[in-house]
């Protein structure tokens, strides 16, 4: 079943970055708002402790299970936000480019941010997200 997302991009604005800077859904589309996804283990321990780039894939793993239970996948994501615990910039962009390359062509509009800590022992990344379906 084709997206119900649509991606905007604006020739008046930097291609710089990587992700479209808009998207829409139409107003018959069922909108799904995912709790940030956490590297986390099926027994609720931390995955990937201390390496931003595992953790960004294990986020993303539980970002798609999520998306599944609810009728979704990436290619339905109309917005992201990854959370990720450091000051590097060098951090934000290793575990940005996981994400980045989890939805391929579906560069869904992102906002990166650095922040002081997350919720659980030893967590570094987490995503949030916003999909849309027309079922």
């Amino acid at each position: 079943m084709p997206s119900a997302v649509t991606l905007i991009r604006s020739t008046s604005l930097s291609d710089v970055a990587e992700y479209a800077y808009a998207a829409t859904a139409p107003a018959e589309a069922r909108l799904i708002f995912l709790a940030g996804a956490c590297p986390l283990n099926d027994d609720g321990s931390t995955a990937g402790i201390g390496d931003y780039a595992a953790q960004a894939e294990a986020s993303v793993e539980n970002l798609k299970t999520a998306l599944a239970a609810a009728g979704a996948a990436l290619t339905d994501v109309i917005s992201t936000r990854v959370l990720v615990a450091s000051t590097s910039q060098a951090d934000l962009v290793t575990a940005w480019e996981v994400v980045r390359d989890a939805f391929g062509d579906h560069d869904a509009p992102s906002t990166l941010l650095g922040v002081t800590v997350l919720g659980y022992d030893h967590q570094l990344v987490e995503i949030e997200a916003v999909a849309a379906v027309v079922d």
